[in-house]
């Protein structure tokens, strides 16, 4: 079948209205990087659901005299389940209330926005969306890594490091990544990280590849470990990086330091990292 959409999940006006749901993109962390639109609905938003991505920094755009309720997930634990979530979010604008849902990075990119999109439709509950800069681009561009160089790498492909019961994603197929040559952006991988490196060097991707992982990008505890796919396990381990990161597999990865000269004393390297620990 081929349709012709011309309608848009974006709003038309500049704020939620009394009974309906905007899903809003709090971008990376840093507030300065959220949309006009999205701190907009923040300061007229009756109801806040939030996930624990978006700081303190970001929650204080929001109406003072708006309910903020915690709705993050941190490795499968959860203040609230997606049930849970999908039914405040529900009995939130059949109440007349002009309701925010926040979530880190974009709604729509591992962010469970189309769920929550659904049960609303469902519902018979007007929702829109506000995109939100996503981490797998925010992350890399704040380590100063383009994701894609004439030359080098031509294709990104973004992945999850696990499914809802925390494994590696059995739908991702790692062998076609570990064969090719493009970026690999990779989103709550830490946990996983020793399997996503064997998987892809026993498809065939070299231990010399770049790897880079950004720590808490666009915050003030931003760091960046440049190692390689065969150390990048042992090195994660050691350096002991905070949470949230991001992993980036490919040659990319490496290209940091030769674009912005003196990055390696602001992000820090693996031996840089090393060092600090021992200090």
């Amino acid at each position: 079948m081929t349709e012709l959409d011309r309608g848009s999940a974006l709003a038309a006006g500049d704020a939620p209205r009394p009974g309906e749901v905007w899903l809003v993109g709090a971008g990376p962390g840093d507030p300065s990087l959220l949309t006009l639109r999205a701190a907009e609905a923040l300061r007229r938003a009756d109801l806040v659901l939030h996930d624990a991505l978006p700081g303190r920094g970001v929650l204080r755009l929001a109406n003072p005299l708006a309910t903020l309720v915690p709705a993050g997930k941190r490795k499968g634990a959860a203040p609230l389940s997606q049930a849970k979530i999908n039914a405040r979010l529900v009995a939130g604008a059949r109440a007349g209330q002009r309701v925010v849902r926040l979530k880190g990075g974009d709604p729509f990119l591992f962010a469970r926005g189309g769920e929550e999109a659904a049960a609303l439709t469902a519902a018979g509950i007007p929702w829109r969306v506000v995109p939100g800069v996503s981490a797998g681009l925010a992350a890399p561009a704040a380590a100063g890594i383009p994701l894609t160089q004439r030359g080098i790498a031509s294709a990104v492909t973004f992945v999850t490091g696990h499914d809802e019961a925390g494994n590696l994603p059995d739908s991702v197929d790692w062998a076609a990544l570990g064969r090719g040559g493009g970026t690999v952006v990779a989103f709550m991988a830490l946990s996983r990280l020793d399997e996503i490196a064997l998987r892809l060097l026993a498809a065939g991707r070299a231990p010399e590849t770049p790897v880079a992982i950004v720590a808490q990008a666009s915050l003030p505890g931003q760091c960046t470990l440049r190692t390689t796919l065969g150390r990048c396990s042992l090195a994660t381990r050691a350096a002991g990086l905070p949470t949230p990161a991001l992993v980036v597999v490919g040659e990319v990865a490496g290209l940091a330091a030769t674009l912005l000269p003196g990055l390696e004393d602001v992000a820090g390297s693996e031996a840089a990292l090393q060092a600090g620990k021992r200090a």
